[in-house]
């Protein structure tokens, strides 16, 4: 209880753990809500490129949650600044859809067809063979090689379908390449959202339905991990897991029940 109630800064996933598809998990608003009233500041932190943060924020008011495009943090974001900045790179041969190529145009990147720098991948919806087929090519030819997150699925109101993580699977499949992947469980992304914060790791916590991003990258980054069993993980597989997360709660509904208890909240 005192660690919960220490806790000032919540990165908090959004597939699986905010929402799924078009609707807001239970007792997500209020949860939110919760949060800023008591002087807490959370950051949406998710793995899934397909949007920026301007239509996630947009998404996110339709469902009743306050949020502005500053509070949100992409894998799509992160990977424009980190090839921006830690990387020569300016010429990108990309498979992911235009929302994401429009990011990597805002940090000063184009995206092309013919003798590019690297290779980009991400969670692409519009994937085609002849995406996969330029991109084998470049990849066994020794470009340097980023995605946007491994997640291997993405979790929907109607099941799961492949992500990043799947599509890096078929390419390293046809070419031995793996990449660097930015997104969770990724540090840098972490570091990245703390600065946004203006927060430090040990009065955060990453809050999230994934064992293998969500949690590993809040285990990596000192942050106290929350998972919630409203997505992909279940109960069995966090008390299995080498490294289990600090707390383990159905849904961000109980973890608000959990969060006003340690504030002594009526």
């Amino acid at each position: 209880m005192d660690r919960l109630g220490a806790l000032r800064y919540f990165l908090l996933d959004m597939d699986g753990t905010v929402y799924l598809g078009p609707h807001a998990i239970d007792g997500a608003p209020e949860f939110l809500a919760y949060l800023k009233a008591t002087g807490r500041k959370p950051l949406y932190f998710t793995n899934n490129p397909t949007k920026d943060a301007a239509a996630y924020a947009e998404k996110l008011r339709g469902l009743g949650m306050d949020a502005a495009p500053e509070e949100i943090l992409t894998s799509g974001e992160a990977t424009a600044r980190y090839i921006a900045g830690e990387t020569p790179w300016r010429r990108l041969y990309v498979l992911g859809n235009p929302s994401f190529e429009a990011e990597l145009a805002r940090h000063g990147l184009s995206v092309v067809q013919d003798a590019p720098d690297a290779v980009v991948l991400a969670f692409d919806t519009t994937l085609t063979y002849e995406k996969l087929r330029r991109a084998g090519l470049y990849l066994n030819a020794g470009l340097p090689y980023v995605a946007t997150n491994p997640d291997a699925v993405c979790p929907t109101e109607y099941g799961s379908i492949p992500d990043c993580g799947s599509m890096a699977a078929l390419l390293e499949k046809a070419t031995g390449r793996t990449p660097i992947f930015v997104g969770k469980p990724n540090p840098i992304m972490a570091a990245m959202g703390l600065k946004k914060l203006g927060a430090a790791a040990a009065e955060t916590a990453m809050v999230g339905d994934r064992l293998y991003t969500d949690m590993e990258m809040a285990r990596q980054a000192g942050l106290c991990g929350i998972l919630v069993l409203s997505g992909e993980a279940t109960r069995e597989q966090a008390a299995a897991a080498a490294h289990p997360p600090e707390i383990v709660v159905e849904s961000v509904k109980e973890l608000h029940a959990r969060l006003r208890a340690a504030d002594g909240a009526a």
